[in-house]
């Protein structure tokens, strides 16, 4: 919430506000209510402003503050003779309020107690915390090896964090942005029109409004995967004058973005794209050097193939829950020989007749 805002409001106009973004996500509210909305929100200024404070906290509701009432509720636009007086619409909203605290199922605290009542009552039941300051709060996540997280947020979204991974949240009144430092994440996005869901992976921008997508972040790439919905992704950079390129994946789509730039759209498949979340390692004809990567987030020693053979295919599904014993199958199934020779990598070449 904006403070100076809020000092600027009256108390009353506050209270007001809070019954009425409180009334409105209702399952029970009647046509009736919306017109009596419409009247007060456009009664003053200042009810539209605290309106639009309130609806803020909320969250959700975001989009609900900066549309027209008319937008909003096309048969409860006010008629033009209703706002004849501020004592008429005291008058007015006082019996609408009497109404409220006896019909709503409301406890009459929340309607009288406050503003600061008011903002506990609406921080409890959406899981925001009340900020004293309008800076965006970071937040950071991260997983061990071998560790995956499901991360639950403020606005509904889940992500699950795959095995060796960080990532960053800072959420404002206009953005939801996250950032994947390391690994990989499955997010589910919770839609919300007002506030677009970012996520910066390096050499990629992803953006959502609501949806279901993984992103995979590895050494020379960034991996994007859709579930469900519409996903975004841009090149984080580009060529000097050139303006960055940008794909809009859908449902079982995927792609790749390198220091190259945007690869071709390929299809995927829901099990393909959250094997992992469930605990397992599916591999249906991947290039070696592709498995690699998947397998080395769960390996206390990374692996890395020689140009020789890291284009050599690999099928079959693996726990996650035992990756050393997975690179001894892959190693025995394309004839490779490890190299332990350095503590901190493993090399696959092959084998010598």
């Amino acid at each position: 919430m904006n403070i100076n805002a809020q000092q600027n409001l009256s108390e009353e106009s506050l209270d007001q506000a809070c019954a009425w973004v409180a009334r409105l996500r209702s399952d029970v509210v009647s046509k009736a209510d919306k017109r009596d909305f419409a009247v007060w929100l456009s009664g003053s200024s200042e009810n539209h402003q605290a309106f639009e404070e309130i609806a803020e906290l909320w969250g959700d509701l975001g989009a609900l503050a900066h549309m027209p009432v008319d937008q909003l509720f096309p048969e409860s636009t006010p008629a033009p003779q209703i706002a004849d007086s501020t004592h008429e619409r005291k008058q007015n909203f006082g019996t609408s309020k009497k109404s409220m605290r006896s019909s709503w199922g409301m406890p009459q605290w929340i309607l009288s107690g406050g503003l600061a009542t008011c903002g506990v009552f609406l921080a409890a039941l959406v899981g925001l915390e009340w900020l004293n300051t309008g800076k965006p709060k970071q937040e950071v996540y991260t997983t061990e090896l071998g560790e995956i997280r499901t991360i639950n947020l403020a606005d509904g979204s889940e992500i699950k964090l795959n095995s060796n991974s960080k990532l960053l949240i800072n959420y404002s009144r206009n953005e939801r942005q996250t950032q994947l430092i390391r690994g990989e994440a499955f997010f589910e996005v919770a839609r919300q029109t007002s506030r677009p869901f970012t996520v910066s992976a390096g050499g990629a921008n992803i953006r959502v409004l609501g949806t279901e997508f993984n992103v995979e972040l590895n050494p020379e790439s960034t991996r994007v995967a859709v579930t469900e919905g519409t996903v975004s992704v841009s090149e984080a950079e580009s060529s000097p004058g050139l303006a960055p390129e940008s794909v809009k994946l859908t449902k079982n789509q995927k792609v790749s973005i390198t220091d190259r730039g945007l690869g071709e759209v390929r299809r995927t498949s829901p099990e393909e794209v959250t094997d992992w979340t469930r605990g397992l390692l599916v591999f249906e004809k991947t290039p070696l050097k592709e498995a690699l990567e998947e397998l080395n987030r769960y390996l206390s020693v990374p692996v890395a193939a020689t140009p020789q053979v890291e284009g050599r295919l690999v099928s079959g599904t693996f726990a996650v829950s035992d990756p050393d014993n997975t690179l001894e199958a892959i190693a025995t199934a394309l004839q490779l020989q490890q190299d332990r020779s350095n503590s901190n990598l493993t090399i696959l070449s092959p084998k010598h007749n």
